[in-house]
Parts: structure tokens; C-alpha cells; sequence
């Protein structure tokens, strides 16, 4: 098979751990007799420092003109000032609403080799595998109005976002999380908060009737607030989670710290809702930053990139395979106590970014 990837290392770290799964993903290829078409652009803040704009109208064409995209981070402090014109975050929302990459699934898995680097006690932990789907391109980050303002009457200055979702955008999530349920636990928990807000009880109740196509699949409802608890407190209660955009983003960042690192969970953003035997294209990432202040030191952990490979590889291509070879690789050279600066605890070893990159390549090459 052909695999054409747009690679979009972007700022600081996310340079050097999209090297090291570009490296992985090449011994796949290799190993398995597909051929890789590549071609690197730029997003973030140096597409600023080289163009002036986060993402330019040529790069979006090459996206949308190949079968998927690889990104590392973005972010630059020099553009950290809120009343700066444009921010290397940008090229990314923009991405993700012109490729329509509506619906972001994030795994969530802790893996036994890493129990005692969470600060949770490790029988709340040993087994914790689950995954959130969070809607990705409406709601807060994408509704009108959204403006700052000066109020007429009082003089004060004012801002206000707007969470506006449709019938269409829950609907099309929520099958997402559905036919994820399908292929594992039957069981789909949807977050909201119907309590105060009513674009949550819209979501609530087209959640419902959505259900009605998956009978084989228990649909429960879970008030964000008590989602965010429930994620500390039980977190292997948890299997398939869908949600809005804002929750989603939080609530995402807070189960990351369950597996230790966010330098260990990988993303995938797709287009389309992923079934048995079916690809759709898909922006995949790993969920950590750009991390500016360890940039050029080899300490960013590359694991959650190289999963996201495999993620790429499941979704976007169909080659279930080849991703579980790149996910036992990981498996394996955790569980022989090789360990990045992040993840490090008692009794590893620790590798910088080339040279844990290099391992996995090796383990991969070798399963």
C-alpha cells in the first residue's frame, strides 16, 4: 500500500518526537512492504516567522490533497501576549475546521510498567484503558457571536463566547462514540452539563435518540463536574467517553495525568466516523505542547507521537497490524524499564528522545 502523510512538525519539541516517529513508522513501512510519500510543511509559530500566518492557504491545500497528516506541537512564548494579532494556536483551529476534523479520539491507558508515576494510589490505576471522543469543531472555540466589547452603559469592557451546537454536530459525534463502544465494551458514557445549560440538554436528548441505532450499545449521562471527579476517583469505570469541545479539552488534559505523562497519550482528529473495515482521514498528534523550555535538549518523551502513528496507521489506512506492532513495541520497552526524563521512577533507565526513538524502531523491526 501507498501511504501519502503531510508531516507538520510545528514548534519546539514537536520537531524532535516527530523525527523519532517518522523513524518508526519508515521500519513499518519497511517491514510490512508499503511505500511512504511524505512531504513536510510548516504550522504554528514558525509558519509566523516565515509567512505571517499560523497555517497558509497553500499548506491547507496539501492537507486536504493527501490521505492524512502527522503534527507535532505548536506554541512559542514570543507569542504568548493575548493582544497579539495572531498565535501559532491558530493554524491549528484552522486546520481542524478546514479539514472538518470534527471528532477527536484520545486513548487512555496506563500501562503496568508506569503505575507508581501517577500521584494515585495503584490499585485505582492497574487496568485503567479507556477512551474520550470529543467533538471538535463547534461549540465555545467556534460559535458567533464571539467578540470583546464595550458595554454602552456601564463603559466596561466585555467578552462573550458562544456555545452553540446543532442537531447534525451532536449526532455525527455521538455515532462516534457509539461504534467505538461497539468494538469494545458496549458501553457509552456522554458528558454534559443538561443541569444548567441548554445546548447540554440538546446534546442530551439527540444523544438518546441516537441510541436507538446502537440498542446493543447502554448509553448513561455524566455531568462534567462529576466526570472530572469520577476520572480521579474510578477512572476503570470509564471505557468509551463522548463530549462537547470545551469539556472535552479539560477534562482530556486532567485523564492525561493518569498515565503518567501527557508525553504518553497520542490523538487522533477525524473526518468521518470510524467503522469496522472503513478508513477516514485524520489529523493525529500527540497531546502534549510544544514544551519551549526543554526545546533542542533531547528530553521530550517521542512515545505519544510514535502511538500516534499507530493510530494513523489503524484509522487512516486500515492496517490494524501494523499499529499493534508499533503499540507492543512501546509495551515492551516500557516493561524492560527504559524511561524518558518524564516518566522516570525507580529502577529505570533513562533514554532521551533519539535514543528511546531509536529502541522503539528496534523493538518494532525485530517483533
Amino acid at each position: 500500500m501507498e501511504l501519502r502523510i503531510v508531516i507538520l512538525p510545528g514548534d519546539g519539541v514537536g520537531v524532535e518526537v516527530i523525527a523519532q516517529a517518522m523513524k518508526c513508522l519508515r521500519v513499518v513501512c519497511s517491514r510490512f512492504g508499503h511505500s511512504l510519500e511524505t512531504g513536510e510543511e510548516l504550522i504554528g509559530g514558525v509558519s509566523i516567522d516565515a509567512t505571517g500566518q499560523a497555517l497558509t492557504s497553500e499548506v491547507i491545500k496539501k492537507c486536504k490533497d493527501t490521505d492524512a497528516v502527522l503534527m507535532g506541537a505548536v506554541g512559542d512564548t514570543k507569542y504568548d501576549d493575548p493582544q497579539a494579532p495572531i498565535h501559532p494556536e491558530d493554524g491549528l483551529l484552522t486546520l481542524r475546521k478546514e479539514l472538518a476534523l470534527f471528532a477527536n479520539i484520545r486513548p487512555v491507558k496506563v500501562y503496568d510498567a508506569l503505575i507508581d508515576n501517577a500521584n494515585i494510589k495503584p490499585e485505582i490505576l492497574k487496568g485503567v484503558d479507556f477512551i474520550f471522543v470529543r467533538e471538535l469543531t463547534g461549540g465555545l472555540y467556534f460559535g458567533q457571536p464571539k467578540k470583546q466589547y464595550k458595554d454602552e452603559k456601564t463603559g466596561q469592557r466585555c467578552a462573550v463566547d458562544s456555545m452553540l451546537y446543532s442537531e447534525s454536530e451532536i449526532v455525527r459525534i455521538v455515532k462516534v462514540g457509539f461504534e467505538l463502544a461497539q468494538k469494545r465494551n458496549r458501553k457509552l458514557i456522554s458528558v454534559d452539563k443538561a443541569n444548567v445549560l441548554l445546548s447540554s440538554r440538546l446534546w442530551r436528548q439527540v444523544a438518546i435518540e441516537a441510541s436507538g441505532e446502537y440498542p446493543e450499545v447502554e448509553l448513561s449521562h455524566m455531568l462534567v463536574d462529576t466526570c472530572s471527579m469520577q476520572i480521579i476517583r474510578a477512572p476503570k469505570d470509564l471505557d468509551v467517553v463522548v463530549t462537547e469541545n470545551t469539556f472535552g479539552d479539560i477534562l482530556t488534559d486532567e485523564a492525561s495525568m493518569l498515565a503518567g505523562s501527557m508525553g504518553m497519550l497520542p490523538s487522533a482528529s477525524l473526518a468521518g466516523v470510524p467503522q469496522e473495515d472503513s478508513i477516514a482521514f485524520g489529523l493525529y498528534e500527540p497531546v502534549h505542547g510544544s514544551a519551549p523550555d526543554i526545546k533542542g535538549q533531547n528530553k521530550a518523551n517521542p512515545i505519544a507521537a510514535i502511538l500516534s502513528v499507530a493510530m494513523m496507521l489503524r484509522y487512516s489506512f486500515n492496517l490494524r497490524q501494523e499499529a499493534q506492532v508499533i503499540e507492543q513495541a512501546v509495551e515492551k520497552v516500557l516493561e524492560e524499564g527504559y524511561a524518558t526524563c518524564d516518566i522516570m521512577g525507580k529502577d529505570k533507565k533513562q533514554l532521551g528522545t533519539v535514543e528511546m526513538g531509536e529502541l522503539i524502531a528496534r523493538y518494532i523491526e525485530a517483533e
